[in-house]
């Protein structure tokens, strides 16, 4: 493989991308719709900003606060949570668009046996054309980002430098997400016969991955742990005395004690089970990571937690929020996850291709 080969086919790609009509509908419907996730993002961040304002200057003259029951200040990254359920769906399906014809569609055409008349080597083509989707998905996530940073100077939000820093990782792993549908796409455009094919067989895995396999993950779990313990119920005693009605016994400390430690026992069991069908789902792992960037202290007390309750039985806020490095420490399986799901199908396609019977 020579490098003048690959940049000359990556450059065709990338511009075959940047022209087609299919890339600039599905890109503009993707830039419109991401438009909108922002505005609604900004007008959360705002309501959220003066809940904020309001409740400290309610606590200032209340002595005694504890630091871990201070109101928690908004990011501007709360805005990003809206658009990645967007980039999520849309996003997908833009990445699918650009890869399911890439090598069926050249066979459907009979241009890649003129393709490969040409001086150059199979190996250049195939990571040529992986490159060149790759720059095209970068200029879409990179633009969608521009435009979200323009929105937010127009309404007047400033980010820092370190909110910077979190939503230019929120672009990357944005990028990441989509290269591991395009390289099921370009697999699947590979295998295939025709582009038809490798479309409805790269939607029926879109499918199986990103809404199958989150909802049989909590099936199978249930299954195997059975249903959660059964919260202490209140005791009803009936007096000797029948001038007095019954009177009810309150739940002991002991038995609440016992009760969150059985709850925490079932979901620390539970947990590991719907991990390990939500790892192998791109959208379960993109969609943890950046609800985890976009708002990290309530994921941490969501969680984080060994249940959905804290050890007093209560969902407590507060407290200072993760930073990115913390962030990044907690998601990095699934970060590792998402890198694993593009190379594992990228090679399927590069052996598929170099093997492939051109007559």
């Amino acid at each position: 493989m020579e490098a003048k080969g690959l940049f000359n086919v990556a450059r065709k790609e990338f511009i075959g991308h940047l022209t087609s009509k299919k890339f600039i509908v599905i890109l503009g419907l993707f830039l419109i719709i991401s438009a909108l996730a922002m505005h609604q993002g900004m007008d959360y961040y705002n309501n959220r900003l003066e809940n904020y304002k309001e409740q400290i200057s309610q606590i200032k003259d209340v002595e005694g606060i504890e630091p871990g029951y201070m109101p928690e200040k908004p990011t501007i990254m709360l805005v990003f949570m809206f658009m990645s359920s967007y980039i999520m769906m849309l996003g997908a399906i833009l990445a699918i668009a650009m890869g399911f014809d890439l090598v069926s569609k050249e066979k459907e055409t009979k241009s890649l046996k003129s393709l490969l008349s040409c001086p150059v080597f199979r190996d250049e083509i195939i990571n040529g054309k992986a490159l060149g989707g790759t720059l095209a998905l970068v200029f879409a996530m990179g633009t969608a980002l521009l435009i979200s940073l323009a929105m937010l100077l127009i309404f007047s939000i400033v980010p820092s430098m370190n909110e910077l820093a979190t939503i230019l990782v929120f672009g990357i792993v944005s990028i990441v997400f989509l290269l591991a549908y395009f390289a099921i796409a370009l697999m699947m455009s590979t295998v295939s016969g025709d582009s038809g094919s490798a479309l409805i067989y790269t939607l029926v895995i879109f499918f199986i991955l990103g809404s199958l396999l989150p909802l049989v993950g909590p099936t199978v779990a249930g299954m195997v742990t059975g249903e959660p313990p059964e919260r202490p119920a209140f005791h009803i005693q009936h007096e000797t005395d029948e001038s007095e009605g019954p009177s009810i016994k309150e739940v002991s400390e002991e038995e609440m004690q016992q009760y969150q430690e059985e709850l925490r026992a079932y979901w620390e069991k539970r947990r590991p089970i719907t991990e390990a069908f939500n790892i192998i789902s791109p959208n379960m792992n993109y969609q943890k990571i950046s609800f985890l960037i976009s708002n990290p202290q309530i994921y941490s007390a969501v969680y984080e937690q060994s249940s959905p309750f804290t050890s007093t039985g209560y969902f407590t806020g507060g407290g200072e929020a993760p930073g990115l490095q913390e962030v990044l420490g907690k998601v990095w399986k699934n970060i590792l996850a998402l890198i694993i799901f593009s190379v594992v199908f990228f090679a399927i396609a590069y052996v598929k291709f170099m093997r492939l019977d051109i007559r």
